[in-house]
């Protein structure tokens, strides 16, 4: 795909992208596509969909009471148990606000790991990483944020997510659905917004502006980016998903090209 080439006017050192079709076929892909990069936040859709995994073994369910009182593990996915971002205090009621959080995306590690006696990360990698394909992928700490991919491996995890073989379709609409709709929250980089919509471990794009994805990227987007200068979007209007990894931390040159780069991705699959 011609579009995928305005990564290489990024001002980052190394950069790789690819877009996958609803039926799991590579549309394009550019730059070094085997390359490993640190993940940063992109790493809880991952982890988003270990749980889910883990809620249709039955080894936890949803509703459970997980991290402070009154949250659960819907509460933790959706960033609403209260949890501040990077510190395992509340400072809210679960429910209540929308709180983007670190915290709580390590507290549902560790209530997985000991629902099934399993580290997360080995829980992670045969739950959903072998399954799958991702021999390149793997988490070195955090459930939050310390995993580590390639384009390659991502591109995998995409088509899983537009036709899901692990999941049943069931759960994973509902995951991709609003959670806690109508909650005022921050979106980092980006501010405050109402309402601040997410899914079950994915933000939602609905009517969000500014936004990391495009102008002409359907409300019914979802995915995540990183502070790694990372994203992962899927378009289910568009059939399609795409993936970006660069090695240079987010910042307000992304804010500057990756929409750009999303709307040439869209329109060159629309043409």
């Amino acid at each position: 795909m011609e579009s995928l080439r305005k990564i290489d006017n990024w001002p980052v050192e190394t950069a790789a992208a690819a877009v996958v079709r609803a039926d799991g076929s590579l549309a394009g892909a550019h730059g070094p596509t085997a390359h490993r990069f640190a993940l940063a936040s992109v790493t809880k859709p991952l982890t988003a969909y270990a749980a889910l995994l883990a809620v249709e073994e039955g080894a936890i369910e949803l509703d459970e009471p997980a991290g402070p009182a009154g949250s659960t593990v819907r509460h933790l996915l959706a960033h609403t148990s209260g949890l501040a971002f990077d510190e395992h205090r509340p400072t809210a009621e679960p429910g209540t606000r929308r709180l983007y959080s670190n915290a709580g995306f390590e507290v549902l590690g560790d209530h997985i790991a000991k629902a099934t006696d399993i580290a997360f990360p080995e829980y992670l990698r045969q739950a959903v990483l072998e399954p799958l394909g991702m021999t390149a992928t793997d988490l070195q700490g955090s459930p939050a944020k310390d995993g580590v991919s390639t384009v390659d491996d991502l591109a995998r995890f995409a088509a899983e997510l537009q036709a899901p073989r692990l999941l049943s379709r069931q759960t994973l609409d509902e995951a991709t659905t609003v959670a806690f709709p109508g909650l005022t929250g921050v979106l980092p980089g980006y501010g405050h917004q109402r309402p601040n919509d997410w899914g079950l471990g994915f933000e939602i794009r609905d009517g969000k502006s500014p936004h990391w994805t495009g102008a002409s990227s359907s409300p019914r987007t979802f995915g995540h980016f990183g502070q790694s200068g990372t994203f992962l979007w899927v378009d289910p209007t568009a059939n399609a998903a795409c993936v970006a990894l660069t090695d240079r931390p987010f910042g307000p040159w992304a804010t500057q090209a990756w929409p750009p780069l999303t709307d040439a991705v869209l329109a060159e699959l629309g043409a």
